[in-house]
C-alpha cells in the first residue's frame, strides 16, 4: 500500500510541475486605430504566471496581480518596455487605461489620445523578452481593415508599422 501512495505521489508531482513550466513563452499584442474616439488602442495579452514570475524576479517578493501595488509595479515595467516612437523620433505618449486579470491571462490597455499611427512609427516591444530567453511577443497593427503582424524576440525589439494604405 505504501509503494501505491508513493508511486501516486510522484505522478503527481510529476504532473504539477509539467503542467507549472512551460518551454515556449509568447505574448499577443493589438494595436488599433479607434475612428469612432479618434485614437490609438494598445491591448496586450500575456500568461499571468509568466508576469508573475518576472515581477518577482525583479521586486524579489511574492506578487498577487490582482492587487493595486501589482498593477503600479507591472505598469512601471511595461512603460518602460513598449513604447513607440514617431517618423520624427519622439516618443509617443501611451496612457495606461487599466488591466484586466484572468486564471491564464493578464490583459493589459493602453491608449494614445487623438492620434493615429504614422506609416514608419517604431514599435519598440521587450516585454518579458529581457526576462525570458524564449519570449516572442506578436503584435497586429490594424488600420482599416489593414492588417499587419511585426515579430518581437531577443533579436528584434524594435521594429517600423510599413506603410499600409487606408481606406475611407
Amino acid at each position: 500500500m505504501k509503494r501505491w501512495r508513493l508511486l501516486a505521489a510522484s505522478l503527481l508531482a510529476c504532473a504539477s510541475m509539467a503542467a507549472g513550466a512551460h518551454n515556449f513563452h509568447m505574448g499577443i499584442a493589438d494595436i488599433s486605430y479607434n475612428a469612432a474616439s479618434g485614437s490609438t488602442e494598445v491591448v496586450h495579452t500575456y500568461t499571468g504566471h509568466d508576469v508573475e514570475a518576472l515581477l518577482t524576479n525583479l521586486y524579489q517578493r511574492q506578487f498577487d496581480l490582482g492587487q493595486e501595488d501589482s498593477e503600479a509595479a507591472l505598469r512601471r515595467y511595461v512603460e518602460k518596455q513598449f513604447y513607440l516612437v514617431a517618423p520624427d523620433g519622439k516618443r509617443l505618449r501611451l496612457n495606461w487605461v487599466g488591466m484586466k486579470v484572468n486564471a491564464d491571462n493578464v490583459v493589459i490597455f493602453q491608449e494614445i489620445e487623438r492620434t493615429r499611427l504614422a506609416p514608419a512609427t517604431r514599435i519598440h516591444n521587450q516585454l518579458l523578452i529581457d526576462f525570458l530567453p524564449s519570449q516572442r511577443n506578436t503584435l497586429n497593427v490594424q488600420d482599416s481593415g489593414t492588417i499587419q503582424t511585426l515579430i518581437f524576440d531577443r533579436k528584434n525589439t524594435e521594429l517600423p508599422i510599413r506603410q499600409v494604405p487606408r481606406y475611407p
